[in-house]
């Protein structure tokens, strides 16, 4: 999700790159289709360190309303304006029609309607919700776990992902960083993926692609682990514990290819139609992308 602005546990392979490791991805795909149908039958289980980690921050969405706004708040700064690669909903905040936690999930949901009243409408046609944790909490590093399930429907563009926090160095995107854990787009619904964007390496042209897809078939019918793995030397992205996407620390150091040593933050959205969304087919809505868990935890020193 791209700005043009500001128990067993997945373990990375040995093997890295510069960029995505794209020789890896085709066969980890396969690997994560082929246990996606065991993976996704399990239930959510409660939170707990895992072998090597500590848990440091999740949400279990136990409480029915409104998102704890201790952890949780609502990206809304261009509906007035439009929002970025073209998309075209209205991100509202507070509202229960848009992001409401029900029996142990959380639901995104995107509607078609025009909230004309609100007073930063900017003409959309869909509403939706982006959340971020931005202001309430960052990391630096750590395993990131967001159990899932995508809206089905052409023109559904759900994601999860983080961004650098910015800060005093002035810093903006695609500067300060941006890792895609999860992109999903509707009208091609049996396959997630997953990329890194900053200064040398971004959508923007002239470079090679960081984007990888991985096979899951029921990825809009059933919940997945979408994880991410992140230390000091390597990004790694999966699925339900098996990795399909790697990007490693350049060895010459590049602080344009690597601004993954600062805090970044979380968000969890649908965009509506856009540059990767596509074609909007209004018979789908409302379109939920529903959460059971997120978890991040931190690797523990040997």
């Amino acid at each position: 999700m791209t700005n043009t602005n500001p128990s067993a546990s997945m373990t990375p392979s040995s093997a890295s790159t510069g960029t995505a490791a794209s020789s890896a991805a085709s066969s980890a795909a396969s690997s994560a289709a082929s246990s996606a149908a065991s993976s996704a039958a399990s239930s959510s289980t409660s939170p707990a360190d895992k072998p090597g980690m500590t848990l440091i921050w999740s949400d279990e969405f136990t409480t029915n309303g409104l998102p704890d706004p201790r952890k949780w708040a609502y990206d809304t700064e261009r509906n007035r304006w439009g929002w970025y690669n073209n998309e075209k909903q209205y991100y509202a905040a507070n509202r229960l029609e848009n992001a409401r936690i029900e029996d142990g999930r959380l639901l995104i949901t995107a509607r078609k309607e025009r909230l004309s009243s609100a007073p930063d409408f900017g003409g959309q046609n869909y509403t939706s919700a982006r959340l971020f944790t931005r202001g309430l909490a960052s990391w630096t590093y750590g395993f990131f776990e967001i159990r899932a399930k995508m809206p089905c429907g052409a023109g559904t563009w759900p994601a999860i992902w983080t961004l650098g926090v910015g800060g005093a160095n002035g810093m903006v995107w695609p500067d300060d960083g941006e890792i895609d854990i999860m992109e999903f787009v509707g009208s091609d619904p049996t396959h997630v993926s997953a990329t890194v964007h900053n200064a040398k390496y971004n959508w923007r042209g002239g470079i090679p692609p960081t984007t990888l897809k991985a096979l899951v078939p029921d990825a809009c019918t059933a919940f997945h682990n979408y994880q991410l793995s992140w230390t000091a030397d390597k990004i790694a992205i999966g699925v339900d514990d098996h990795v399909y996407f790697e990007y490693a620390k350049p060895q010459d150091n590049d602080p344009r290819a690597w601004p993954f040593d600062r805090p970044q933050y979380l968000l969890l959205n649908i965009a509506i139609g856009g540059d990767l969304g596509g074609v909007v087919d209004d018979t789908i809505f409302p379109a939920v992308m529903s959460v059971e868990h997120v978890r991040i935890f931190k690797y523990n020193k040997p």
